[in-house]
């Protein structure tokens, strides 16, 4: 073991379903200890979301005694030695210590054990290798220690190993890099072995490929690890495009400047749709789903935005699109603007839907049949007539207002498709 070292009093370990399943899982000749992200985002003082568990006891046993206390278990991956265990609505999965024996791709033959040092042994990243004891000891078998103080994303061991083990390591290895690295370049080895294995990246699922990139684009630090993604012909071989590295660094900076949510679809959008016709290709390289899709695809027109259309554009715009289509089209446009993220007109523009109610079409199908336009394809033309001059107008709401551009649509339709001036009626 290279080092120890210890949580303190950390309150999701001692005081939550965590602790009475360690409590359970590490007595009578078996031990367990939470494994992974946990325990690397408590010494990187980060939120700890997903809690997982490593336990010397099989899965059988792991099954009884969750059964024992009246909890429930599902066998989630029961072949890999995984049941996961709800406890008062909250799913923790338990893992059984395990060796690779052979492993080939995704696939891998193992065999349960009792060996920590081994356990960890098989895992892809020093930082996600560490175990906590229930009373907060950390073990350390790979240099994981070192590696979180120095901020280092490294792989253990031969980093070509790992990556030839499941090449979505690849990009694992900068998602990891542009969450918890530091410094604009990552570990030398494992970029090298990236690079060298790239065309494993092919042999990958879509959606597993998708997850991902999405996370990575999340990212703080995500703009320095994309552009050495870029420079190693590593992001052209996952987007299949050009990708726009300043683009999405200044979506991120427009994001902040609005207080509005990191959106990895709304970055992937910065980063790599600038026609139409690439929303299509990362749409089925990618595997989006119809609503990621979509929202790529409403990107087209980015470049007619700008604040200096004026408010009526700008009310028209977010009437068609609504306010998600139109934040992005928005932030897209302003991350590609000559304008800084301090810019004021931008902010007020992407900042519309604050502020501005989108109001509904106050015109009826009745207001055209009492004016005399009978139902069909005339009575359609009337109402979208109608619809577009009140657009035109800036979306008025004083009745006389309206009773005109409903007078003239009608009046228009009536004389377009040849109605006598006598079969015209006013409303009354």
């Amino acid at each position: 073991m290279t080092g120890t070292a210890h949580l303190g009093e950390a309150a999701w370990l001692k005081h939550s379903e965590v602790a009475r399943l360690l409590a359970l899982l590490d007595r009578d000749g078996e031990e367990a200890r939470v494994v992974g992200g946990a325990v690397r985002n408590a010494l990187l003082g980060l939120a700890v979301d997903e809690i997982d568990v490593a336990t010397t006891a099989v899965p059988d046993e792991v099954i009884r005694r969750v059964a024992g206390a009246g909890w429930k278990s599902v066998p989630t991956g029961i072949e890999h030695g995984t049941v996961t265990i709800v406890i008062d609505g909250k799913p923790f999965e338990v893992t059984t210590l395990r060796q690779d024996v052979e492993t080939y791709g995704r696939k891998a033959k193992v065999v349960f054990g009792r060996d920590w040092s081994a356990d960890a042994a098989r895992r892809d990243f020093t930082i996600n290798a560490l175990s906590a004891a229930a009373d907060g000891t950390v073990y350390d078998y790979v240099a994981g220690l070192a590696d979180i103080a120095a901020r280092r994303v490294r792989f253990i061991g031969d980093p070509a190993k790992r990556i030839a083990e499941d090449y979505l390591r690849i990009l694992r290895f900068f998602r990891f890099h542009a969450w918890y690295g530091e410094g604009g370049h990552p570990d030398s080895a494992g970029l090298h072995a990236a690079i060298v294995a790239r065309a494993g990246l092919e042999t990958l699922s879509r959606e597993r490929v998708r997850m991902e990139l999405l996370k990575l684009l999340l990212a703080p630090h995500a703009t320095p690890a994309l552009a050495v993604m870029a420079e190693s012909g590593l992001l052209v071989a996952v987007l299949g495009g050009v990708s726009l590295l300043a683009s999405f660094e200044n979506m991120t900076k427009v994001e902040a400047a609005i207080g509005a949510a990191p959106d990895a679809v709304r970055r992937l959008g910065a980063l790599a749709v600038f026609l139409k016709e690439d929303a299509g290709r990362l749409a089925d390289r990618l595997r989006l789903s119809n609503v990621e899709a979509t929202r790529l695809a409403v990107l087209d027109g980015w470049w007619r935005v700008s604040p200096a259309a004026g408010s009526q554009a700008a009310h028209a715009l977010l009437y068609e699109l609504g306010a998600q289509a139109f934040a992005d089209r928005v932030l897209v446009a302003w991350s590609r603007s000559a304008a800084g993220a301090a810019d004021p007109k931008w902010r007020e523009l992407a900042s519309l839907p604050a502020h501005w109610h989108v109001p509904a079409f106050p015109l009826r199908s009745a207001d055209f049949t009492n004016r005399g336009i009978a139902a069909g394809p005339a009575l359609g033309v009337a109402m979208r007539t109608a619809e577009q001059a009140w657009i035109a107008a800036d979306f008025p709401t004083d009745p006389t207002v309206i009773e005109a551009i409903a007078e003239m649509a009608a009046r228009e339709v009536a004389a377009a498709s040849g109605m006598p001036e006598d079969k015209f009626s006013r409303a009354q």
